[in-house]
């Protein structure tokens, strides 16, 4: 019975873990998400493509923040990834660690809940 429970709490250890590291994970989904969703589909890429007029998907505010918003992006991308490969592949013992890396699956799950509940209230 004893060697039963252990997997189990083992199993939720990893799901617990995850799903806590998917909480400052919002901010670097976040930064992708504007990237995706605001830089990318615009036509210019500079403020000297303002001033062009066959390019009309231009914002200023958008040019305006993005090289903080890639800065950011880097920065906790990279702070998270080294947090996620210490507690998901460093830390867990060998015979774990395939249970620790299957359960980082769940990390966005936090994000897309957050993005869920924006789409809902401004609808």
């Amino acid at each position: 019975m004893g060697g039963d429970a252990a997997p189990r709490r083992g199993r939720w250890a990893a799901v617990l873990a995850n799903l806590a590291l998917g909480l400052p994970a919002v901010i670097p989904l976040y930064l992708l998400w504007w990237v995706v969703t605001e830089y990318l589909p615009m036509d210019c890429h500079s403020t000297a493509d303002l001033s062009d007029p066959a390019l009309s998907d231009c914002d200023f505010h958008t040019l305006d923040h993005s090289t903080a918003v890639l800065f950011l992006l880097v920065v906790t991308g990279v702070l998270m990834l080294g947090a996620v490969l210490v507690v998901d592949a460093v830390l867990p013992a060998k015979e774990r660690r395939h249970l620790w890396l299957r359960s980082a699956a769940l990390i966005p799950v936090p994000f897309a809940l957050l993005l869920a509940l924006a789409a809902f209230t401004t609808d």
